[in-house]
């Protein structure tokens, strides 16, 4: 039986018409989808947008199938339920369990989800500043934790004016680590040093040169730093790559050859922190933001209408922070 709060028959959605440039992104009308079973519908209020819904727009996830309403995540009020313990009216976010990917995600004024995503929310937050968090600060948070800091450490952040890099650079300095973070762009620095980074690092391609060695390296670049970052950190430190702005795979990567004795290498993948997993967590995060502990880093909010201008700011590197859109 499902539970109904009222809503109309049809709903605007940013629909990928096809692998393509942000163009590909237009917006549709479409009918609201029907409650089912283990489903409910949640009127999104906004979404924050992800580099991954980039490279699915380009063509890179080979399991998507087209079209599709991107949006890995989601901020709004359950609106029609198949479960009475999600009841209408309560507010939710939700996060990656193919989001976006096997069915239609948050670039909607509604979204169809799974009910073991939702993640029950208490704030009085904005919105739009809402969507800034879940994503992003479940990411750097679970990414910090699989580090295992402690006090003492110095931390190096690769990637970070990413939403993820910033989040990372708040948690950290809150925490009272000492943090150094990386930039491809000088006029970004001023994005770290609000966050709470010690030291800004300009990366233009040629041998980083931290302050100090690092006791722990959170690498949101990837592909292309990896093995760089193994052997940035200290003997017997680690390595988390946590993100993927250059890509997926490290070509050539022989664990043998490349990871130095008694360095540590490891990963956080966002997708350990959906539902009822990073429930708890999320709570903290909107709590911190709320108490003026932690910054939401947002860089950009734009309507639904402009999609595609959100992909095309976030595409070129624009952005410092967490872009959003609001329905």
């Amino acid at each position: 039986m499902a539970f109904r709060w009222g809503m109309p028959e049809n709903m605007r959605a940013v629909v990928c018409v096809r692998p393509g440039g942000p163009e590909v992104l237009e917006l549709h009308t479409v009918p609201v989808p029907a409650v089912r079973d283990g489903w409910s519908l949640v009127k999104v209020m906004a979404a924050g947008l992800n580099r991954s819904e980039l490279r699915t727009r380009q063509g890179h996830s080979p399991s998507v199938v087209f079209p599709r309403v991107l949006g890995i995540e989601c901020v709004g009020v359950v609106a029609a339920t198949s479960d009475p313990a999600r009841p209408a009216g309560a507010a939710v976010a939700a996060v990656m369990g193919e989001m976006g990917r096997a069915f239609d995600g948050g670039y909607a004024e509604y979204a169809l989800l799974p009910n073991d995503l939702l993640m029950p929310v208490r704030t009085s937050l904005p919105w739009t500043t809402l969507a800034a968090l879940p994503e992003t600060y479940l990411t750097a948070q679970g990414a910090l934790d699989t580090l295992g800091l402690s006090p003492g450490a110095r931390l190096l952040i690769r990637g970070g004016t990413s939403s993820v890099g910033l989040a990372a650079t708040t948690i950290a300095h809150a925490d009272g680590i000492e943090v150094a973070a990386t930039t491809r762009r000088p006029g970004k620095a001023a994005a770290l040093t609000g966050a709470g980074a010690d030291h800004v690092l300009i990366d233009d391609g040629g041998a980083l040169r931290p302050p100090w060695t690092p006791t722990h390296v959170l690498d949101l670049v990837g592909a292309c730093t990896a093995v760089e970052s193994l052997h940035l950190v200290a003997r017997g430190g680690t390595v988390c790559v946590a993100g993927s702005l250059s890509g997926w795979l490290v070509p050539g990567f022989e664990p043998i050859a490349m990871i130095p004795a008694g360095t540590r290498l490891t990963a956080f993948h966002s997708d350990e922190a959906k539902g009822a997993a990073g429930a708890a967590v999320l709570q903290r995060v909107i709590d911190n933001v709320e108490s003026g502990r932690y910054s939401p880093n947002i860089d950009s909010i734009y309507p639904l209408a402009e999609a595609a201008a959100a992909h095309h700011r976030m595409e070129t590197d624009r952005a410092a922070g967490k872009v959003v859109l609001r329905p």
